[in-house]
């Protein structure tokens, strides 16, 4: 399977005043978290909560800032996180993805919305039992 990519809405929660902003994130799976460049943290207004340390995919540590609240939406989903600044893309990681409810789909090498739950996302509140 390819890359894949995925037009998102980001906004700063906190101040409705600062436009959303509509980006092209590389999907990954692989990955946690939602990082953002740089300017993309500074249009939004972004404050810095923490540092974090975080291992990219070549085995490097990075100290890199933690910013938040954000606010993500893909066609009918939406969540609250948080983002490191890191790299020169948006990419998108696993914990929001799966607070939106949403699948990377091999066949359309696309993102889309939970066929299960198409209108609603859908969550486990505490452990399944067997």
């Amino acid at each position: 399977m390819g890359l894949v990519n995925a037009e998102i809405e980001i906004s700063n929660p906190r101040s409705k005043e600062i436009k959303p902003m509509i980006v092209k994130a590389l999907v990954d799976t692989g990955a946690l978290h939602l990082c953002i460049p740089e300017h993309i943290a500074i249009q939004l207004e972004l404050e810095e909560l923490y540092k974090r340390e975080v291992t990219t995919a070549d085995g490097k540590k990075h100290l890199v800032p933690y910013v938040g609240p954000i606010a993500i939406k893909f066609e009918n989903r939406g969540c609250f996180t948080g983002a490191l600044i890191l790299g020169n893309e948006v990419l998108l990681g696993a914990v929001p993805m799966e607070d939106m409810d949403v699948l990377v789909s091999p066949s359309k090498q696309a993102l889309i919305v939970n066929p299960e739950s198409p209108n609603i996302a859908m969550s486990i509140a505490k452990g399944v039992r067997p």
